[in-house]
C-alpha cells in the first residue's frame, strides 16, 4: 500500500515525509483493518514530523484523524460489521490496568499508544486499530467534514468541559485553527459567549462568521473580562496575556500537546483562585459525547483538502497558518 513515512524528523519546509510503498498491516485479534478515506492534519502531526515530540517509532506513519471503512476484523472484534464507517483518533490503546485507567482517566494511561506517533496512523491507504478505540461516524457528516472532529473537535470539547463554564459566561479562544473553529460552535450551542484572539486575518474573519462577540489580534485585550480562556496556539507567551483578562476564579486551559516556554509573570495574575490546567489527550467517553453533540448542533467544519501525496505541503501550510479551518488529506479517490 502507499503511505507517507517519517524516516527522520526535520522542519516541514524540508519535506521530511517520504511517499512510498509499505507492507499492508494485518489486524491482531482485537483489531480492525480500516481502508482510509481521509485523514485530517493536526499540529500534533507537525510536532511529530519536526521532532518537537521525541521520536518513538521508526519510520512512523503519521495521522490520527482517520475516517474510513472496516474491511477486515480480528477474531475477537465483534462490535462492528464489515463496511462500518469509523473514525480512528489520537488515543490508540491503553493498558486498562494502571492507576489512571482504574480511575477513569485513561487519557493519562502510563502505557498508552498514540495513533500516528507510537502506532502507525492514517497517512496511508490502510491502518489498523483496536476495535474498542474507534468511533462510528454519525451519518450526517461526510468523510472530509468528519475528519477534523476526531482530534481538534474532541480536544476542543474536552477543553470547554474542563473550563467549568455556565450558560451566559464568556470564554476567550486564543488561536483559531481546526480546534478553535469547532469549539466556538459547541460553546455557542451551550449558550456561552465567545471572544477570539488570533493573529491571521483569515482566522479572524472565520471567527466573526461563526458568531464571536469580539475578534482581535493574538495580544489584543478584549472589551470584557472572561470566565475562562483556552489557548490552542502553541505559544507560551500567551499565558500571561490570557491570565490578565480572566475574572476571579477563572480557568485558563492549555489545549496543546506541545507549547513554547511560558514566560514568568506576576503572582497577581494568578491570585483570586484563577486556575491554569493543561489538557492531555482524551478519553473514549470524550469522543462519544462530543460526536453526539456534534451531530445535534450540527457542527460544520471548514476544510482545505490536499492529496495524500501532498502531505508535506499540507504540514508546511499548517505551520504557517495558511489553512482556513482544518486541513484534510484525501486518501481514497471516492472520499466524500
Amino acid at each position: 500500500m502507499k503511505a507517507q513515512i517519517l524516516k527522520s524528523p526535520a522542519p516541514s519546509e524540508a519535506h521530511p515525509l517520504l511517499f512510498t510503498e509499505v507492507a499492508m498491516p494485518k489486524p491482531t485479534d482485537d483489531e480492525v483493518l480500516v481502508k482510509v478515506s481521509v485523514c485530517g492534519i493536526c499540529r500534533t502531526d507537525l510536532h511529530v514530523v519536526e521532532g518537537e515530540l521525541p521520536p518513538r517509532l521508526r519510520n512512523v506513519i503519521p495521522g490520527h484523524q482517520v475516517v474510513g471503512t472496516i474491511v477486515e476484523k480480528g477474531k475477537m472484534a465483534k462490535k462492528y460489521v464489515i463496511e462500518t464507517r469509523v473514525g480512528i483518533p489520537w488515543l490508540h490503546r491503553t493498558d486498562g490496568t494502571c492507576e489512571y485507567c482504574r480511575r477513569g482517566q485513561e487519557n493519562l494511561c502510563e502505557n498508552a499508544l498514540f495513533t500516528g506517533y507510537t502506532a502507525n496512523g492514517g497517512y496511508a491507504e490502510y491502518v489498523t486499530a483496536p476495535e474498542s478505540f474507534v468511533y462510528p461516524i454519525p451519518d450526517g457528516f461526510g468523510d472530509i467534514e468528519a475528519a477534523p472532529l476526531l482530534c481538534a473537535g474532541i480536544i476542543g470539547f474536552r477543553c470547554l468541559r474542563l473550563a467549568n463554564l455556565h450558560k451566559g459566561d464568556t470564554v476567550g479562544i486564543y488561536g483559531f485553527g481546526a480546534a478553535g473553529h469547532v469549539a466556538i460552535q459547541v460553546a455557542r450551542h451551550w449558550g456561552i459567549n465567545v471572544v477570539v484572539a488570533t493573529r491571521e486575518a483569515r482566522h479572524q474573519n472565520l471567527a466573526g462568521e461563526l458568531g464571536a462577540e469580539w475578534v482581535g489580534g493574538a495580544y489584543d485585550t478584549p472589551p470584557m473580562r472572561l470566565n475562562a480562556a483556552i489557548i490552542f496556539a502553541p505559544a507560551g507567551e500567551l499565558v500571561p496575556v490570557a491570565l490578565a483578562v480572566l475574572k476571579k476564579a477563572g480557568s485558563l486551559i492549555l489545549g496543546g500537546i506541545h507549547m513554547s516556554p511560558i514566560p514568568s509573570f506576576s503572582y497577581d495574575l494568578l491570585y483570586h483562585e484563577r486556575v491554569i490546567r493543561s489538557v492531555a489527550n482524551n478519553t473514549r467517553q470524550d469522543g462519544m459525547d462530543f460526536l453526539r453533540v456534534a451531530a445535534e448542533i450540527p457542527i460544520r467544519t471548514q476544510t482545505q483538502v490536499f492529496a495524500l501525496q501532498e502531505a508535506n505541503k499540507a504540514l508546511e501550510a499548517l505551520k504557517h497558518d495558511a489553512i482556513r479551518g482544518a486541513g484534510v488529506l484525501r486518501v481514497s479517490s471516492d472520499a466524500g
